[in-house]
């Protein structure tokens, strides 16, 4: 499946849009049953499945929560993208992800790419 770009940046605005609604359970939903997680790579589990994903996600759930998408790229049925995410007005942090998405629109596999140097402590 192909993807026009600007149906893919829609998919990648609803996640963010998405998760700045604190609602890990409707985040897990834009994932296929099947999908998986790894965020960030190389730092942990590789979270599988729709269950898995959800409690990934809890994290979120009860913060105030901001996103902003800096530079997208399309291609296929993938996109890669630099995003921020401020979670609690305390802690920014700055990844690329990269998502694959199935002929739904749903997300089938989502990589994170950060590390410290891509995490900001933000002043109270």
């Amino acid at each position: 499946m192909t993807f026009q770009p600007d149906a893919l940046l829609a998919l990648v605005q609803r996640y963010l849009d998405t998760c700045t609604k604190g609602d890990a359970g409707a985040v897990a939903a834009l994932y296929a049953e099947d999908a998986t997680v790894e965020d960030p790579v190389g730092g942990g589990e590789v979270h599988i499945g729709r269950q898995a994903i959800a409690g990934f996600y809890k994290m979120l759930e009860g913060a105030e929560v901001s996103t902003e998408l800096v530079t997208f790229r399309p291609g296929g049925n993938e996109a890669a993208f630099v995003f921020s995410i401020t979670v609690g007005g305390a802690i920014r942090v700055e990844p690329i992800e990269v998502m694959t998405f199935d002929s739904d629109g749903q997300i089938t596999s989502m990589k994170a790419y950060w590390g410290p140097d891509n995490l900001t402590q933000l002043s109270s």
